[in-house]
């Protein structure tokens, strides 16, 4: 009888797992950077390499950080949401192209318009890799003291814009 039994329970078992992991949100991926300052850097911005941007520029100010690039789809599909964000002057948003050419990102700003007051280039992908990202794109809100207070994992729409992102941002300014 315990023959029969025990795989039946280790069936059940692993039946209880998968069924709890079906029920959870991929895009929900917590990050232990919340809630810590955001990992040094010092990356050369895309249209000027000869400058460079490093964590201590940011002091002072809530920024929005968004890593993007040329070559990703879901990148061109939020990016109507920061050109709009930009010309609201709600918060300045810091780009940074992740594993891209320079060219390439240079025109792909030119043509989709560039919602960035600097744009920083991640060329060997460190500096993402240093802060946790797993893909493009991926967002971050940091407060005025350098600290992480929100990673948004995938594009941005306008309902975590809405709900999480511009809350948050107010939140922080206020």
């Amino acid at each position: 009888m315990k023959k029969f039994l025990i795989p039946i329970v280790i069936f059940a078992a692993l039946g209880v797992l998968l069924a709890y992991g079906l029920h959870l949100n991929p895009r929900r991926i917590p990050s232990p950077l919340i809630g810590k300052p955001l990992p040094h850097f010092d990356l050369p911005v895309l249209q000027n390499p000869s400058r460079t941007l490093t964590n201590s520029d940011l002091l002072g100010h809530v920024v929005l950080i968004n890593i993007w690039a040329s070559w990703c789809v879901s990148c061109r599909d939020e990016h109507p949401l920061l050109v709009a964000l930009s010309h609201q002057h709600v918060v300045p948003i810091i780009g940074v192209s992740y594993k891209d050419k320079p060219a390439d990102a240079l025109a792909e700003l030119k043509v989709s318009g560039n919602p960035y007051q600097t744009d920083l280039l991640d060329a060997n992908g460190q500096t993402a890799i240093n802060w946790g990202v797993y893909g493009v794109p991926e967002t971050f809100v940091i407060d005025r003291k350098g600290i992480i207070r929100y990673k948004q994992i995938g594009p941005i729409t306008q309902k975590a814009l809405q709900q999480k992102l511009l809350p948050l941002i107010h939140r922080l300014e206020g």
